[in-house]
């Protein structure tokens, strides 16, 4: 067993173009390190519809220029299979540690392969790369971005040539043809003939976001910005710029991209502590709201001045789901047409919004590939702080142009006097009060997660917090709105609960909705303590059904 791993060791390395890895890889050898390179080979990262994601490190079994150049190769042969023997694909990448190097060879496999390759200039944020595959008419487009997850990892996210990212069969296509890629030695990978593209794609997609605003509304909000040390400061600075809105004070600690994202423990605005400095720079400044990019700027995240706070002066974060309803309700105020849609784990309110407005109203499977195909999609959002607001323009998330929305909103309120804590009273008002929550549990060891699926299975619970259960779902048997896919769905009594894996982390993730009538703006406090407690209770005991 041993010579076998080390003898598989020692042929990764002769393969391998990187000297980072090569001498990683090769003092684990000579160490004779078991326990570790049986992780590094215990099988390889599996291409799926998130593409690749893991820790950077030597082997299979993490992200490394060897797994991208087999990855890329496989995309070169499933796009000429498909017809494309000569489309543009389209690359871009975050500033993360390898980024440069894993879209360089991405662009390199697709030269030797005959495909014309193109790069964007810089690191810049996921949704120019979204915007520039439809823009060039690209067949394809590759990102090289971990998104939120820890300084240690990277990963790779494919679109196709609508722009939107690849969804069942094309993964499972390509990680087929992945599989099959030989030595690597025999994959071409020339030293140039791709294009390095010049700021002309930017400039398009930044013309772009002045489509999301409306003609001559208000501008005043005043906002302060952090990037979470990731790509997105100067887009988000030059198009705040076009709209005409003040300029953002910045949280300087975290304004420039920085790999190791040294003042977060995770770079995502939803994890404790990461708008710490936000908040700080928002008690000097006074804005009007706080606005968060993630490292690559395609999730958008929202805090205001709320005085429900403990300390009654306090900013408050607001969760996905009550930024994706104010920005329905804001793009119904102003009249907009077509389809809203969401993922199965966000809100209903969405739902009861289209159908007050006479709007068609889709669901959809987790992910921003599911969202952005549904037909004649207007506006797509997801709880994980992700905002489509611009299908056209992107067919993803983009922070973006969501921070330029949510903006123009606060501004309009601003004029009036008003706040946006103020609209999510009156939505409240009308809907009835959707209180969300997430138990959500970070594991090293995987098993923990199928044990916890299996044991719902297998003993599903017939109430929580006291409300029966209504309905149980299993969603691998796919209902007839939805494909199969792994996870749990329990509709109670006035309560929602979803319980499904991560698709990008080592998480088990439980989606839990409470609603609750309300008769007036009087009735708020006890309808919002009523839900809190709920909430609570739901959470306890579905963790100990589930055993984490």
């Amino acid at each position: 067993m041993k010579d076998d791993l080390t003898a598989r060791a020692h042929t990764w390395l002769t393969e391998d173009p990187d000297p980072d890895t090569r001498t990683e890889l090769a003092q684990l050898i000579e160490s004779g390190d078991v326990k570790e390179l049986e992780a590094r080979f215990s099988g390889t990262l599996q291409f799926g519809t998130a593409g690749l994601r893991g820790e950077l490190g030597a082997g299979p079994m993490r992200m490394n220029r060897t797994v991208v150049i087999r990855a890329a190769a496989g995309l070169a042969a499933h796009l000429k299979k498909h017809g494309n023997e000569n489309g543009l694909v389209v690359i871009g990448y975050d500033a993360r540690h390898k980024s440069k190097d894993f879209a360089r060879d991405t662009a390199a496999v697709m030269t030797g392969a005959g495909l014309r390759a193109a790069v964007l200039p810089r690191p810049l944020p996921t949704p120019v790369l979204a915007f520039a595959i439809r823009h060039l008419g690209a067949v394809a487009g590759v990102e090289v971005t971990a998104s939120h997850n820890p300084p240690r990892d990277n990963g790779y996210k494919v679109y196709l040539g609508d722009g939107s990212q690849i969804v069942p069969p094309a993964d499972a296509e390509i990680a087929a043809e992945i599989e099959a890629i030989g030595s690597l030695l025999d994959v071409p990978r020339p030293d140039t003939g791709w294009e390095t593209l010049d700021d002309a794609v930017l400039d398009a997609y930044l013309a772009r976001t002045d489509a999301v605003l409306a003609a001559g509304s208000p501008r005043t909000a005043r906002t302060v910005y952090t990037a979470m040390h990731g790509v997105g400061k100067d887009t988000l600075l030059a198009a705040f710029a076009r709209a005409g809105f003040p300029t953002p004070d910045l949280v300087a600690e975290q304004a420039d991209p920085d790999p190791d994202f040294p003042t977060v423990a995770f770079p995502n605005p939803e994890e404790p502590g990461a708008m710490d400095l936000a908040f700080a720079k928002a008690s000097e400044t006074d804005p009007d709201l706080i606005i968060a990019n993630d490292p690559d700027a395609d999730r958008c995240a929202v805090a205001v001045k709320d005085n429900r706070t403990k300390d009654g002066n306090g900013w408050r974060m607001l969760s996905g789901d009550e930024v994706g309803s104010l920005l329905a309700t804001h793009l119904v105020t102003r009249g907009a047409h077509g389809t809203f849609a969401e993922s199965i784990v966000s809100s209903s309110l969405l739902g009861r919004i289209a159908e007050k407005a006479g709007l068609p109203y889709e669901e959809t499977l987790t992910g921003f590939k599911w969202i952005a195909r549904v037909e004649g999609l207007r506006f797509g959002y997801e709880e994980a702080l992700g905002y489509c607001v611009d299908p056209e323009g992107v067919r993803d998330k983009d922070g973006i142009t969501a921070a330029l929305l949510i903006t123009e909103l606060a501004s309009g309120l601003k004029e009036q006097g008003r706040t946006l804590t103020d609209l999510l009273d009156d939505i409240a008002v009308e809907h009835g009060l959707h209180a969300t929550d997430q138990l959500s549990v970070r594991v090293e060891d995987l098993s923990i997660i199928a044990g916890a699926m299996e044991r719902l299975r297998e003993h599903p619970p017939t109430e929580l917090a006291g409300l029966p259960i209504t309905k149980a779902e299993d969603l691998t048997r796919g209902t007839d709105r939805l494909p199969p896919t792994d996870g749990l769905r329990y509709t109670l009594t006035g309560a929602r609960v979803i319980v499904r894996p991560s698709g990008t982390e080592p998480k088990l993730k439980c989606y839990l909705e409470v609603v609750i009538p309300v008769a007036g703006h009087a009735d708020l406090p006890t309808a919002r303590t009523r839900a809190t407690a709920l909430l609570a209770t739901i959470k306890q005991d579905l963790s100990a059904a589930a055993g984490i």
